[in-house]
């Protein structure tokens, strides 16, 4: 299956699901990532060779084909809609896609909120042209040191119901990777810190039965 993880910057894809990319790539499956703001050029720490740092990350984890845009970071809502929603389909066409991951709707940074609602949007392209594939998969990821910082209570929060078992060796991958972005990973008790990261999955596990998973909440899935 062709899967596709559309989020708002360089380092989002293995934070919320970087053990699961690397578990659904050595099954076999086709695996892309779009990325809405690769420069993340408001980024206060940000790496020098960030783009070398991705590329390295992406190795790790397994991922071949990464489509690049570079809407403005921390701004994202100052786009229109419509000039996300057309990106992101023509990821999802070119690729193929049938099924897509992104970031919770309600996440508290707003490229994470708009590049969700955008890539919600272009779920319905099968729908509006001829020749795309009927998506088959739709589900939200949890990046740590954002969606836990969804305090509105107006809003739903991520809720997962969905846990894939990805191993100590996943576990290790998702670090190694991030490790590879300049600048992402923190000191404990930070929640991008090995041991929040290491706890998170044990946590995640423990709720699915298994000893280390990511977690994910499913709009819906068809077989």
């Amino acid at each position: 299956m062709n899967y596709l993880f559309v989020v708002a910057h360089p380092d989002d894809e293995v934070l919320g699901a970087g053990a699961t990319i690397h578990k659904l790539v050595n099954k076999g499956n086709g695996v892309a990532v779009a990325i809405m703001s690769n420069h993340a050029a408001a980024r206060a720490n940000r790496s020098g060779t960030l783009s070398e740092d991705e590329e390295a990350a992406m190795e790790i984890i397994g991922v071949k084909k990464v489509y690049r845009a570079d809407f403005p970071n921390i701004k994202m809502n100052t786009v229109p809609h419509l000039e996300l929603v057309q990106y992101i389909e023509g990821c999802v066409e070119d690729w193929k896609a049938e099924a897509i991951f992104t970031h919770h709707p309600s996440d508290t940074n707003i490229d994470h909120q708009e590049t969700s609602r955008a890539a919600v949007a272009a779920c319905r392209l099968f729908q509006r042209k001829d020749g795309v594939p009927q998506l088959r998969e739709l589900a939200y990821m949890e990046v740590p040191s954002s969606t836990e910082w969804s305090l509105n209570s107006a809003e739903n929060r991520f809720t997962p119901n969905f846990f894939m078992e990805v191993g100590k060796t996943g576990v290790d991958k998702k670090i190694e990777a991030l490790t590879a972005y300049k600048g992402v990973m923190r000191p404990y008790p930070h929640p991008r810190s090995k041991e929040a990261l290491t706890g998170l999955a044990a946590y995640r596990g423990a709720q699915a039965g298994c000893e280390y998973a990511e977690a994910f909440e499913c709009v819906f899935r068809n077989e």
